[in-house]
C-alpha cells in the first residue's frame, strides 16, 4: 500500500473514531443513568458506569399507567400503520413497475408533484375531520400511508431483480399479474420489503407531531406524546412518586424517570434494527443510486 493510502487510511478510522466516540457516549450515559441513583445523576458522578446501581426508575416506568397505556398504543399505530403502508406502497409501486402498464409515467409525474406540493396543516386537518377520522388512530395512520420516496425504491427494486422473462414464464403457465405479484415478486423482494418496513416502522414510532394535533383523548396517546410531556412539561404521574423518599424527589426523580423513559421507548427498534441490518445498505443503494 502507498504511503498516501495509508496517510488517507489512517484519517478515515481517526475521523470515524471520532464520530463514534460523539455518538455512543450521550447513549452510553444515558442507559448508565438509567440505572443510576437519582443523587448520582444529579451530582453528575455518572460518565460511563451506572453508579449506585438501581432499577427504581423502571419500577416507577412500569406502575404508571399513562406510560404502559402509551407504549401499547405506540405498538399498535406502529404494526397496523407499517402493515398499510407496505401494502400500499406494493400495490403502487408494482404497475408503475411493468413496463406495458400504459401511462406509468403519467402516473410516476403525478405522484413525483406530491414530493413537492402539499395541501397545508389547516386543509389536511379540516379533511380529516370532515372524514370522521379526528380522535382516532386512523387519523395518524391513513393520511400518508404512502412515501413517494419508497414507492420509487420498491419500484427499482421490481425493475431491476425481477426480470421480464419471468413474468412471461408465469404467463405461460396462467398466471396473471395479481398471482404473479403474490406468488413470486413479493417472495423475491424480501430485501427491499424489509428495508421499507424498517423506514415506516422507526417512522410511526417516533412520531409524535400528527398524533398532537389528532387525538384528542390522553388515552390514546402513543408513547412519545406521553414522553414529551414528562421531558418538556414535567408532567409526571403522582404514583410514579410512591417509591422515592422526599429527598430523591428533590434531587434528581424526574430526571432519573427521563432517562429510563427514554431507554425504554428506545427498545423497540434496537431489537428490530439488528434483523433488518443486512439489508438496510442494499435498499439505500437502490433508492439513490437507480432511483
Amino acid at each position: 500500500m502507498k504511503r498516501e493510502d495509508m496517510a488517507f487510511s489512517f484519517m478515515v478510522y481517526v475521523l470515524l473514531t471520532f464520530v463514534l466516540i460523539i455518538i455512543a457516549f450521550p447513549l452510553i450515559y444515558l442507559v448508565s443513568a438509567s440505572f443510576s441513583s437519582p443523587q448520582a445523576v444529579i451530582s453528575g458522578r455518572v460518565w460511563l458506569l451506572p453508579v449506585d446501581f438501581t432499577i427504581k426508575g423502571y419500577e416507577a416506568i412500569f406502575k404508571d399507567s399513562s406510560i404502559i397505556r402509551g407504549f401499547l398504543n405506540s405498538l399498535y399505530i406502529t404494526v397496523v400503520g407499517t402493515g398499510i403502508n407496505i401494502l400500499m406502497t406494493v400495490m403502487m409501486a408494482y404497475p408503475i413497475s411493468r413496463k406495458k402498464f400504459y401511462g406509468r409515467k403519467a402516473f410516476t409525474m403525478f405522484m413525483m408533484i406530491t414530493m413537492f406540493f402539499g395541501g397545508g396543516l389547516v386543509p389536511t386537518f379540516l379533511l380529516i375531520n370532515h372524514l370522521h377520522m379526528y380522535n382516532t388512530f386512523w387519523a395518524v395512520m391513513v393520511p400518508g400511508c404512502v412515501g413517494i420516496t419508497n414507492v420509487i425504491i420498491c419500484r427499482t427494486y421490481f425493475e431491476s431483480s425481477i426480470p421480464e422473462e419471468l413474468y412471461e414464464s408465469a404467463s405461460l403457465d396462467g398466471c396473471d399479474d395479481f398471482g404473479f405479484l403474490i406468488r413470486i415478486v413479493l417472495p423475491l423482494s424480501k430485501p427491499v420489503l424489509a428495508v421499507l418496513v424498517l423506514y415506516y416502522a422507526v417512522g410511526h414510532w417516533n412520531s409524535y407531531f400528527n398524533e398532537m394535533i389528532y387525538l384528542e383523548d390522553k388515552v390514546k396517546y402513543p408513547l412519545q406524546v406521553v414522553l414529551r410531556q414528562i421531558l418538556i412539561m414535567s408532567q409526571v404521574a403522582d404514583e410514579m412518586m410512591l417509591d422515592f423518599s422526599a429527598a430523591e424527589q428533590a434531587q434528581g426523580m424526574a430526571d432519573l424517570l427521563k432517562y429510563s423513559t427514554i431507554v425504554v421507548s428506545s427498545l423497540p427498534m434496537l431489537i428490530l434494527y439488528p434483523f433488518i441490518q443486512k439489508y438496510f445498505v442494499k435498499g439505500v443503494m437502490i433508492g439513490s443510486v437507480k432511483g
